[in-house]
C-alpha cells in the first residue's frame, strides 16, 4: 500500500516515518514539509540517513491523493482540516493526527479551536482509539487519531465508566514530556526553563483536550462526565504519566478494581495491566506502542486511583495512527508496531 505523511518534519511526522520504515505492507511515496521542501529526508534529519531516499516536498493534496492510497496528516490543530478535505476529495484514505475531527460537538470545537476549516466533514471521522472504537475503525477510510492526554486518561478510566462503578466526575493529574508541545521555538520550552523544573499549565479546565476526554468518557458512561484536568510539563522528551482519581459508587476492593482492567484488556495487544503492586513507568513504554495501566484503591479515603504511562509520540500519536491504519486495511493490528520499549 502506498502512503504519504503530510507534515513529516514535526515530531509526530518523524515518528511516523520511523515506524512506517519497518511496516512490511506499506511503501512510503511522499513526505511533505513546507520549510524543508527540496531537501532529502536524511539530510534534514540524520537519524534517517541511509534509510530512505525521499525528498521533502511541499504539500499538494491533489498530487498526494493521486500517488498515495492513504495519507497521514500531521498538521497543527485548526490548520489540518482544509488539507484533509482536499485529500478526501481526491479519494485518499486519511488518518488525521490533529484535533480537527475528533469531536462530535461543533460548539465544543469552536470554543477550543475556533472556526472549523472543513465543516462538511465535521463529525464524519471514526475516533481512532482502537480499544474503544475498533468496530468503527475497521474498514473506515477516515479516522481521527486521539490526543495523547486523552488516550492516557480514557484507557484506564472507561472500563469503570462502562460498568457504572464510579461517579461521573473525576480528577486527573497528567505529566508530559516536552515533545507533546510539538517542534516550535518558545521560551517555555528552552532547556534553561525546562531542566530541573516541573510546571502546571492550562489549569482550571482550560486545556483544549478536556472536551475530547469528556465527550469520549460520556459515551462510555452513557451520560455526562466531568473531568477536572491538570497537566504538567516534565523536563523530559517523551512520555506521559497520568493519575486519575475517581470515587466508587459502591464497595470496591483493589482486587476488584484490577479485575475490571483485566476484563477490559485481556485481549488487547497494546494495553498492559500491571501485576499487583507494580506501577507504570515511563521508561517501560518509551519508544513503544504500549500503554501500561494499574488500578489501586486507597482504603483510607475510599478513592479509586488509576495510573497510566505511555509514549506520547507513539501510543499517544503516531503508533496509534498506524494501529488504526492496520484496522482500516484489515491487516493484523500489531503490524509494524511490536517493537520492545527503549530500555535503558
Amino acid at each position: 500500500m502506498k502512503v504519504a505523511v503530510v507534515g513529516a518534519s514535526g515530531y509526530t511526522g518523524l515518528e511516523l516515518l520511523r515506524i512506517l520504515l519497518r511496516h512490511p505492507r506499506v511503501e512510503l511515496v511522499a513526505a511533505t514539509s513546507e520549510q524543508r521542501a527540496g531537501r532529502s529526508v536524511g539530510e534534514a534529519f540524520p537519524s534517517l540517513a541511509g534509510l530512505m531516499d525521499l525528498v521533502f516536498e511541499a504539500a499538494d493534496p491533489a498530487s498526494l491523493a493521486d500517488r498515495a492510497d492513504a495519507c497521514f496528516t500531521c498538521l497543527p490543530h485548526a490548520a489540518s482540516a482544509p488539507t484533509v478535505a482536499a485529500l478526501r476529495k481526491g479519494g485518499a484514505a486519511v488518518v488525521d493526527l490533529s484535533a480537527d475531527f475528533r469531536l462530535r460537538d461543533p460548539a465544543a470545537y469552536a470554543a477550543a479551536y475556533g472556526e472549523h476549516g472543513a465543516p462538511d466533514l465535521f463529525g464524519r471521522a471514526a475516533y481512532g482509539l482502537p480499544e474503544l472504537h475498533r468496530d468503527r475503525i475497521r474498514g473506515a477510510d477516515f479516522v481521527a487519531a486521539p490526543g495523547c492526554y486523552p488516550t492516557s486518561v480514557l484507557l484506564p478510566l472507561t472500563p469503570f465508566l462502562r460498568e457504572g462503578l464510579v461517579e461521573p466526575a473525576v480528577h486527573v493529574d497528567a505529566r508530559s514530556g516536552v515533545s507533546g508541545a510539538g517542534r516550535k521555538l518558545a521560551e517555555d520550552y528552552l532547556l534553561a526553563e525546562l531542566a530541573d523544573n516541573v510546571t502546571a499549565y492550562s489549569v482550571g479546565g482550560g486545556h483544549r483536550h478536556v472536551p475530547e476526554m469528556e465527550e469520549q468518557a460520556g459515551l462510555a458512561a452513557g451520560g455526562e462526565v466531568r473531568i477536572a484536568f491538570v497537566p504538567h510539563l516534565l523536563p523530559l522528551i517523551r512520555g506521559i504519566a497520568t493519575t486519575v482519581f475517581a470515587r466508587p459508587l459502591g464497595p470496591l476492593s483493589g482486587a476488584d478494581a484490577r479485575a475490571v482492567l483485566e476484563r477490559a484488556y485481556a485481549e488487547e495487544p497494546f494495553v498492559r495491566v500491571l501485576p499487583e503492586g507494580a506501577t507504570p513507568s515511563l521508561a517501560s513504554v518509551r519508544g513503544s506502542n504500549f500503554c501500561d495501566v494499574q488500578a489501586v484503591v486507597d482504603e483510607r479515603t475510599g478513592s479509586l486511583v488509576l495510573l497510566a504511562a505511555l509514549d506520547n509520540l507513539v501510543k499517544g500519536a503516531s503508533g496509534q495512527a498506524v494501529q488504526c491504519l492496520n484496522l482500516m486495511q484489515g491487516w493484523p493490528e500489531t503490524e509494524g508496531l511490536l517493537e520492545a520499549p527503549l530500555v535503558p
